[in-house]
Parts: C-alpha cells; structure tokens; sequence
C-alpha cells in the first residue's frame, strides 16, 4: 500500500509539473502579445531545462549552496503532496491529514528561507541586498495571508484542507469567496506576492540589477529551481483553489479554475510598474492586513 501511494505521488508531481511548465510558457506567451511583441514559443521552458541539464559547471561556493535549489523544490514538493489535487480521488488525494493547512504554510516558507542561506554562501557582494529584499517581502505578505487562512480555519472549524473543499461543495454560492469575502480578499491580495510578479517582483528585481538566482546557480543547479518554477506555482495555485473556490473534482475544472486564479497576477503584473521595496512592504502591511484583521474579528 506505501508503495502505491509513492506511486500515485510520483504521478501527481509528473503531471503538475508538465501543466506547470505549459502554464509557465502560455502565460508568457500572453504577456508579451500584450506588450505587442511575438513572444516565446510554447513549449520554451521543456527547452531551458533540457538545456541547463546538458550542461556542467565547475564553479564552487560551498555545500549549501548546491543544496539551496533542492531546499527550494523541496519547498514546492511538499506543499503539492499534503494537499488534495484532485477532491474525492484516491489517487490525487495525495497525503492530506488532519492539520495539513498549518505544515502547507510552512513548506511556502521552507524553500525561501533555503535559498537564503544559499545566497549568503555564493559570496557575491549583492546576496545580501537580495536577502533582506526577499524576506523582508516574505514576512510583509505572509502577514495577512496567515489572517486570511486562520479566518478560513475558523469560519469551517478545521484545519483539514479536504474538509474545507468538502464543505465548499454544492454549488459556487458555497465557496469560501462568496461565504468569507474579507478572508478571500486578504489571501487574494498576499497571493500576488507570493506569486513574486510586477508589481511585486522586488526579489530580483530584474529592470534593476541583471544578478540573482538566474545568473548565480548554472547548468544543473538553474534546472532544480527551474523545475521548482513550474512545481511551486502550480501548487501555490492549487492550494487557494482548494481554500477559496471549492476545490476541483477532475483534471478539467482544476485547469479552468488554476489558470483563471493566474491570471489575476497576471493582469496586475502587466498594467502596474514594479513597486520599490519600502512601498512593495508598506502595502502589504495596511490594506491587506487591515482586510485579514477584519476576516478575524467578524469570524
């Protein structure tokens, strides 16, 4: 039976992985015919990472950071495995349990704190303006996504994320959306940051300073965060899908309903200009975490 279920999870990670490149191509793809430019192909990212993978690197900077980029797809692993992918299957239901909402929180974390550490051993001058950069947002949208979730828990008594989806079932008027707006609204608001687009891409900030994890990690080590990349997103996706719109019983609603919720940052990220740090901070720590504050105190 252990056995199986490694199998099934093997199967989830498999096809998660490949919709997460798809979507990772696509969604590029629109951005740039909405700055009226052809863009990439399609199917670019299966080419970068079969690219990196070819390559080798004889550069050395320490043992945690090559671990770094397994800290950082573990991070996005863990939080696909104990979650349901797929509501009511025995196969896509992966290895939920009672309180996976608050080990799902920690696996968000999990791959940041890692790769900061990887950054502090890389010895480049700049890693630690990209640290505190990138906790320092981290903290800021956790903040109010940590409200919105506690106000969810709260409003279904559980901090079992299949039966939150159970309970969201019989129709949309039951999704927490409609029953829990102000919960929503904050975790929507969080989720653009931790989606890490414009105006929220301060991390690496890539109008300003042309260094970070692209440049830094090479050839194997760029494919691991490149995987990560499709991995994270798309669980990320999931994960607030299942807390906010009901979840999905079958592969087609889940497709529907993840690049739907993509394309929210997506449509943010193309009409703003990214925000500076101190504003990127200063926004998460007042509309958002008043909007969570008030999820809390109406629960």
């Amino acid at each position: 039976m252990e056995f199986k279920n490694i199998g099934y999870a093997l199967l989830t990670i498999f096809i998660v992985l490949n919709y997460g490149l798809i979507l990772q191509g696509v969604v590029r793809k629109i951005g740039a015919r909405v700055g009226r430019r052809y863009g990439i192909r399609w199917y670019q990212p299966y080419i970068d990472i079969i690219k990196n993978y070819a390559k080798r690197s004889t550069i050395t900077h320490g043992v945690m950071f090559y671990i770094a980029p397994v800290f950082r797809l573990t991070g996005g692993i863990g939080l696909l495995l104990f979650m349901p992918v797929i509501f009511g299957s025995d196969i896509f239901g992966n290895f939920s349990f009672a309180g996976d909402l608050v080990l799902v929180l920690y696996f968000q974390f999990f791959g940041i704190l890692g790769m900061a550490l990887g950054a502090a051993e890389s010895g480049h001058p700049y890693s630690a303006i990209g640290i505190s950069r990138g906790l320092s947002q981290v903290t800021s949208f956790e903040l109010p996504l940590t409200l919105g979730v506690l106000a969810v828990a709260m409003q279904y008594q559980t901090l079992n994320i299949t039966e939150i989806v159970a309970a969201q079932q019989g129709g949309f008027m039951n999704w927490t959306i409609i029953t829990n707006p102000f919960a929503a609204i904050a975790m929507l608001i969080a989720f653009l940051g931790a989606m890490g687009r414009s105006p929220f891409d301060v991390v690496l900030a890539p109008q300003e300073i042309p260094i970070g994890p692209p440049t830094e990690f090479q050839s194997g080590l760029l494919g691991v965060l490149q995987l990560n990349r499709a991995i994270f997103p798309a669980a990320k996706l999931i994960l607030f899908m299942n807390l906010l719109f009901g979840g999905a019983t079958n592969w087609a609603e889940l497709i529907l309903k993840t690049f739907l919720i993509y394309m929210w940052p997506v449509f943010v990220g193309t009409v703003f200009p990214r925000f500076r740090v101190d504003q990127s901070i200063r926004w998460f720590l007042t509309v958002p975490l008043i909007i969570g504050i008030i999820a809390i105190i109406l629960i």
